[in-house]
């Protein structure tokens, strides 16, 4: 008993087992088995370390996006002319990588609370039944007061007076100046993994470039002042079209970098996408067009507060920063490696597979593979 307990240790340690291996001289199995190695081999060299390079380890970068816009704008509506600057049409205050620029509007002047006719088509009336006393609607000015306005043949409400008539939108829009103003876009990302900070104010963009350069994809693609009417044509839209009632227009900052050459080759792409507002939509019976919101600068006069009501129309920019940076890993570049040789063994067994179950002579290659022994013991 204690030999054999010898001889099985010194067999697990001493002992070498491989596998037997059976040469076949067949043609068709030849072919096929070296279609799938070079198979497995293309796959492994051209998507995994090529397009995939997957000898590489990746990071996404974290930042932060500054922004500020510059312009002056004009506007003339009932011979009252207007000068807009950034504190007037930059929506939230400046900074922000999300924010509207102000291209059409509707002014209602000189509001105070008060009780005024509704305006026409928002509850139409023949007589006070029709105007139910304290209740609202949706769609409607204020709360009514039960009393149907014979001049307007609209319900009284106590509302913000005189209410705002919206249904005509100014076309073409009151700020077509908006098209020169320019946006700087400051951006700044960190890729943890690797240590390395960028910035788009990347070498050789200084003061003195900034202050005359203009961004263009072809001559300046990193210049990072942008003209308002390039970013909405290269979105696809046209500029009247989409200032006239508003939509939504993504700029994409692109950080895709490759550390294993020079970290002064890690740049910015930009790139402009139209979200909302193509003038391809063609469905007349769309529920809402554009973009717009109301906002109102209130004031006191002669002791009565006063207000004066803008609906907005404009068009929201939102700064998406997008990043991908990689470098050399010995780690998945052996685990690309060792993935590629487990995937040659396919080509073993669908060779075995068409050995043993699909030729004539699949007896007699079964036979060659495996060895058979009775059970008997061992003398």
């Amino acid at each position: 008993m204690k030999n054999q307990i010898t001889n099985a240790i010194s067999d697990f340690f001493f002992e070498y087992e491989t596998p037997r291996q059976v040469l076949v001289r067949n043609r068709r199995v030849g072919v096929v088995c070296r279609i799938i190695q070079l198979g497995v081999l293309a796959y492994i060299i051209g998507w995994v370390f090529i397009y995939e390079k997957g000898y590489q380890s990746t990071d996404i970068a974290v930042g932060s996006v500054f922004t500020k816009m510059k312009g002056v704008g004009y506007s003339s509506m009932n011979g009252t002319e207007r000068i807009w600057d950034v504190a007037d049409y930059v929506f939230p205050s400046q900074g922000d990588a999300s924010f509207v620029v102000m291209t059409n509007y509707i002014i209602t002047e000189g509001q105070k609370m008060g009780k005024c006719p509704e305006l026409h088509g928002k509850h139409n009336c023949s007589s006070s039944a029709d105007c139910e006393g304290g209740s609202f609607k949706r769609t409607g000015h204020g709360q009514m007061t039960g009393e149907c306005v014979n001049e307007t043949k609209t319900c009284q409400v106590l509302a913000w007076c005189p209410v705002e008539d919206d249904l005509v939108i100014p076309d073409p829009p009151m700020l077509m100046s908006a098209e020169n103003y320019t946006l700087f876009i400051k951006n700044s990302v960190t890729f943890p993994l690797f240590g390395v900070s960028r910035s788009n104010l990347v070498e050789g963009i200084d003061a003195g470039y900034i202050s005359k350069c203009l961004y263009h994809p072809e001559s300046a693609p990193l210049c990072p002042i942008f003209r308002l009417g390039d970013i909405v044509k290269q979105s696809g839209f046209n500029f009247e079209t989409i200032a006239t009632v508003g939509g939504a227009i993504g700029i994409v900052v692109d950080w895709t970098c490759n550390f294993d050459v020079a970290v002064t080759h890690c740049k910015p792409k930009y790139t402009f996408h139209g979200l909302y507002g193509n003038p391809a939509e063609t469905d007349k019976a769309r529920a809402s067009v554009g973009y717009n919101f109301r906002y109102a600068k209130h004031y006191m006069e002669d002791k009565i507060q006063k207000r004066t009501l803008l609906k907005v129309f404009g068009i929201r920019f939102d700064i998406i920063v997008q990043s991908l940076a990689r470098k050399f890993d010995i780690i998945p570049t052996l685990t690309a490696i060792g993935s590629g040789v487990g995937i040659f063994g396919v080509a073993t067994v669908v060779c075995d597979l068409v050995l043993l179950y699909l030729l004539p002579k699949r007896a007699f290659y079964k036979n060659m593979k495996f060895k058979y022994t009775d059970t008997h013991t061992q003398k």
